[in-house]
Order: C-alpha cells, then sequence, then structure tokens
C-alpha cells in the first residue's frame, strides 16, 4: 500500500504543547483513501527540521508530503500557497538560532508554490463546517523553512511525481486560555480537516491522471 507522510513539530516558544503534532499523531497508520498514513515529528530546529523531514521521505517514499505546523493567533486552518526563500526569525529557534535575513537554499528560486489542490482543499473544508482559508504567506521562521525544504527537494527529479504542501493550525483550546483573546481548535476537528484533505488531494490526483487516460 502507498504511504502519504505527515509531519508535525515539538512544541517551542515555551508552550508545553504543539497543536501540529498532537493532531498528527493521532493519524498514524490510519488507512484512508487506499494510502496508508505515516507520521513524525520534527525538531523546532533550522536546519535540523529539513534534515529529519528528507530522512522521512527517504524511509517512507511517500507519494504525497503533508506538514503542519502552529500558527498562534490565526483563526482557521490555513492552508499555505507558497514558501519563500528567506529566513528571519523573530524568536530563537529550539536550539537558539535565530537567523535573519538569510536565504535556505543558497542559489534556490525565490519562492516555491504548494503543489497540493489549495483551494478544492479550502473549499472541502468549509464544506464540511471547518472554517479554512488560503493563505498567502507561510511566515519566515520554521514552518516556511520546512515548507521551502520540503518544495525543493520534490522538485528534483526522483521526487517530481510527488505532491506535497503544508497546512498550519491554531492553537489548541488549552493553549489558547494562556493566551486571553486568541482563537483555537480542537484536535477533533483539526484531525477531521486533515483527514479531509488528505482525501481531496489524492481524489484530484486520481480524477487528473482518469482525464489524462493514465489509470484504468
Amino acid at each position: 500500500m502507498r504511504q502519504v507522510l505527515v509531519t508535525g513539530f515539538e512544541p517551542f516558544d515555551g508552550e508545553r504543547v504543539n497543536p501540529s503534532w498532537e493532531v498528527v499523531k493521532k493519524l498514524n497508520d490510519l488507512q484512508l483513501s487506499g494510502v496508508n498514513i505515516v507520521v513524525r515529528q520534527l525538531p523546532c530546529v533550522f536546519g535540523k527540521a529539513i534534515e529529519a523531514l528528507n530522512s522521512a521521505i527517504d524511509e517512507v517514499d511517500p507519494l504525497m508530503v503533508l506538514c503542519v505546523g502552529q500558527a498562534g493567533g490565526r483563526v482557521e486552518i490555513s492552508v499555505e500557497r507558497v514558501a519563500i526563500n528567506v529566513i528571519d526569525a523573530r524568536i530563537p529557534d529550539n536550539a537558539g538560532q535565530q537567523p535573519v535575513d538569510e536565504v535556505i537554499v543558497a542559489g534556490g528560486p525565490a519562492a516555491y508554490f504548494s503543489l497540493l489542490p489549495i483551494k478544492a482543499v479550502v473549499s472541502g473544508l468549509r464544506e464540511a463546517g471547518i472554517p479554512a482559508m488560503v493563505s498567502q504567506t507561510a511566515g519566515t521562521y520554521v514552518c516556511n523553512h520546512v515548507m521551502y525544504g520540503l518544495l525543493h527537494r520534490l522538485a528534483q527529479g526522483n521526487c517530481k511525481a510527488v505532491k506535497g504542501g503544508f497546512i498550519h493550525i491554531p492553537y489548541l483550546p488549552e493553549q489558547a486560555a494562556r493566551h486571553p483573546g486568541a482563537a483555537s481548535m480542537s484536535v477533533n476537528t483539526v484531525v477531521k480537516a486533515l483527514e479531509l484533505t488528505i482525501a481531496i488531494a489524492l481524489h484530484t490526483e486520481q480524477d487528473l491522471a482518469i482525464a489524462e487516460g493514465t489509470t484504468h
């Protein structure tokens, strides 16, 4: 059975949990739309996060990679459109690094666009009653770093058939309780959102393949 790789991050910036990992770990070994989901936790550390992601891709050989990160303060599931070749860290990462105005890949493109059907995903989530939006910025911290690293990897020859993208999610309710006025979303709602995202992305790819006469 083919596999989908889904990643979340360890906690950072003083938080006890990271909602991305609390949600993603519940998807491990789930069989959905004819694929098996494999999950991995990434360190919130520049450089090491991409190394861990690349190792997971080598190990899993996925047909799709979905990376998930925390965006405290956002009110919806944010399906990211673009990753830029910039690191500009507002706060240190978990190793104490705080790069400013540095590139992620020397000589790399200024930006990469998501390989997921982002508007179809947003539409599907909204139809299911889950607040969602297309986001035009993944920021300049470790989440953008990972999204850019993922798409750079997938642009290489032996990975061009693999789809990939990034989703930001709000705080969990227990986190928002410590940030008065911040939005939150429950684990169960985000789990449903990620399951739908995977199903929509895979279904879209199957439809395209059928239309092009490449499947039977």
